[in-house]
Order: C-alpha cells, then structure tokens, then sequence
C-alpha cells in the first residue's frame, strides 16, 4: 500500500429507530433524544438523532475489516453532524502518510448525500 491508497468502502444498511433503542441498551446511554420521538421533537431537533458513538463503531467495524484490529495503535475522531433514522452511513478511508513503522490515515462516515458524520484520524502498525 502506498501514500493515497483508498480503502474499499463499509455501508451500512440505514439507521433505524429500533436500532437506536437497541444502541442505548447495549451502550447505556438512554438519553432520550436518542429514542423518544416527543421528547426529542420537544428538544428542536424534529425527531429522534442516533447516537454518535455509534457511528464512531461503524468507523471502528471498518478499520477491522480494512487492518488486522491488533495493528491498531491509534484512534481518534471528530464528530460533525446529527444522524437521524433513515439515513445510510458509509465509511471511506485512505492512507495519507506514513513512517518506517506505521501507516497514518483517515476515515469518514458519511450519508448518502455525503454529509460527512464523524472524521477520524487512525494509525496501524505495518
């Protein structure tokens, strides 16, 4: 792999409500404008928004499926937009630097109508 190598995109199948009520008993985060329509409509935001650790998973399942996960060695990302039901999450990714022991590189979660969700920053060891 070389400088600008682009990973195979990951796409998820669209984000449910059931999905995110699932989500908050698994992660414990039972914040409410996660999965109570009123409440989160009360809240301003028109509905339900998923939560984003969520999408930081999808981008964590990706970077499994693209490297052995034990070659991780660092993560970090940045959230940057709501994701609401409904919408299809894909995450892309590309080596953008490297050193004599590890690739540097970036992913991005992003909708279908390419409103970027979370960037991430990753290193893998070679």
């Amino acid at each position: 792999m070389e400088i600008g190598y682009q990973f195979e995109p990951i796409n998820k199948e669209e984000i449910t409500h059931t999905q995110l009520v699932r989500y908050a008993g698994a992660s414990g985060d039972f914040n409410q404008i996660h999965t109570v329509v009123p409440y989160a409509v009360e809240a301003g935001l028109g509905g339900v928004i998923g939560h984003g650790m969520l999408i930081m998973g999808f981008v964590g399942q990706a970077i499994g499926q693209w490297f052995p996960i034990d070659n991780l060695a660092k993560f970090s990302v940045r959230f940057m937009a709501m994701n609401i039901p409904g919408e299809r999450i894909s995450v892309v990714g590309r080596i953008v630097d490297e050193t004599e022991e590890r690739w540097i590189c970036e992913a991005k979660a992003l909708n279908e109508d390419g409103e970027v969700k979370v960037s991430a920053a990753f290193e893998v060891k070679k």
